[in-house]
């Protein structure tokens, strides 16, 4: 099996370069925000990172496929890299710290692509996670000075702690009421968002969470992280991996019931 490790460092190298890029944005009066045709927002800070990145790739990934949110799809073949330059966009653009850049590497196998490379960097908490297949998943400054991420041991919602970002798309999907249901049995509920539930679940702080509605960019560095801490990381469908259009992701002992729920009335 291919160790992925080299390019596991280039990813480290982009998220180093596209941090550089989008903190010396980040707060800025001047930033020009644009609204694409999803009614999302986009930032230069978006548009830069990912051509700062994609240009990277072309020179030292010349094969490899490129899919990214600001620009699409390049290239073909068995390994792809998937970008996010900045998830969570709307808190950037209103100085809220909780952003990160999401670089994932995927390869084809059984299945459809798989994720086995996954750097997510939020340069305004001071952190990153980053994992590849087979090597387990990590938290630190830089590959030298990291920590091994475990997901916990909770087995009982009552003993449990679910994050997730809004109420409006589980409404808008007719899962509300489970989702509601959900959080009554659980101990804790927090409202995180965007990529740092996914990573609170690797760390062990958070046991699960979930989002009714999200792109591959949104989840392939995030399922790889999730899944190399010992996690657990589907589509509300139960389909492992980033591929479903949502995500429900946990410590695995409580993924049954995680589904169970949102999945209930629907």
């Amino acid at each position: 099996m291919p160790d992925y490790l080299d390019d596991l460092r280039l990813a480290h190298v982009l998220a180093d370069a596209a941090d550089a890029a989008t903190m010396d944005r980040f707060k800025a009066l001047d930033l020009k925000v644009e609204t694409k045709p999803d009614m999302t927002p986009v930032s230069e800070a978006d548009k830069a990172a990912e051509e700062l990145i994609r240009g990277h790739l072309q020179r030292a990934r010349p094969r490899d496929a490129i899919l990214g949110e600001e620009y699409g799809v390049e290239g073909s073949g068995p390994r792809r890299w998937v970008i996010d330059p900045i998830d969570g966009t709307k808190n950037y653009v209103r100085g809220v710290p909780v952003w990160a850049t999401l670089i994932s590497l995927m390869e084809a196998g059984e299945g459809g692509f798989q994720p086995v490379v996954g750097v997510v960097s939020a340069p305004a908490l001071g952190r990153r996670w980053w994992a590849a297949k087979g090597h387990g998943a990590f938290s630190g400054r830089s590959l030298t000075k990291a920590s091994r991420l475990q997901v916990s041991r909770v087995s009982k919602l009552s003993d449990a702690s679910l994050a997730y970002s809004s109420l409006s798309g589980w409404e808008e999907q007719g899962r509300l009421d489970g989702f509601l249901d959900l959080t009554r049995e659980v101990w804790r509920t927090r409202a995180y968002g965007d990529f740092w539930p996914y990573m609170m679940v690797a760390e062990g702080a958070v046991d699960m969470c979930a989002e009714p509605e999200l792109s591959l960019w949104d989840m392939a560095a995030t399922a790889i992280v999730v899944t190399e801490a010992g996690g657990t990381f589907t589509g509300l469908d139960a389909r492992p991996g980033p591929h479903s259009g949502n995500a429900a992701a946990s410590n695995g002992l409580l993924h049954d019931e995680l589904l169970g729920y949102l999945n209930q009335r629907y």
